[in-house]
């Protein structure tokens, strides 16, 4: 079963019907003995970091999610769930993310011809093997969404690259640890196979 957090953040009943149509039972679920029996879980979400981090302070979740990763559950964060899995973020000063791995998150620059938020297709490269980006070739595209990008300390975790005014992180993996910037369930088939990897982990 694959546990999909629940804390009011958006976007989730897309990632549930993701993974059922790949064929997998999904729980949308806040209850901690749910996610931590699951066989993966995972935490989407699109909105406000500051808001975010409080709505899981306030379930309880910080420390489920801790000791989900802990006990090496294949883990996935999607777009401002990849932002909380951090240590902080522009978008919130003063609120401590979850700090499961190193870096910060940073609004993207306001340049002549981007728009910010960023929202539409942007390809990826490669800087690192990744276990989600078995048999999908660089330069595909994936769909984002977001105002802020991930700057991660450890670039040995960065299994993915974007540009779009500056070098975005867009997905990374340390163990059983995964995370994308960029929607998989919003990305057509090549999205679904990279929600198919992470399956399959």
């Amino acid at each position: 079963m694959v546990a999909i957090i629940d804390y009011d953040a958006g976007n989730i009943k897309s990632v549930e019907k993701a993974v059922r149509y790949l064929g997998k039972e999904a729980a949308v679920t806040a209850d901690p003995k749910k996610i931590l029996a699951a066989d993966r879980v995972i935490l989407p979400g699109v909105g406000s970091f500051g808001d975010a981090m409080g709505r899981l302070h306030d379930r309880g979740l910080t420390e489920v999610i801790r000791r989900a990763v802990q006990e090496e559950t294949p883990f996935l964060g999607i777009c401002l769930g990849l932002q909380l899995l951090f240590e902080e973020s522009e978008e919130s000063p003063g609120v401590p993310g979850l700090g499961l791995l190193k870096g910060k998150i940073l609004r993207l620059p306001d340049l002549p011809g981007l728009k910010v938020p960023h929202i539409g297709w942007n390809s990826l490269r490669f800087p690192n093997p990744g276990r989600l980006f078995r048999g999908i070739p660089e330069d595909s595209c994936m769909y984002f969404v977001h105002s802020y990008y991930l700057k991660a300390e450890e670039e040995s975790v960065v299994t993915a690259t974007a540009e779009y005014g500056t070098l975005i992180h867009a997905s990374v993996e340390k163990g059983n640890l995964f995370a994308c910037q960029f929607h998989p369930e919003k990305s057509s088939e090549t999205g679904l196979t990279i929600l198919r990897n992470f399956l399959s982990i």
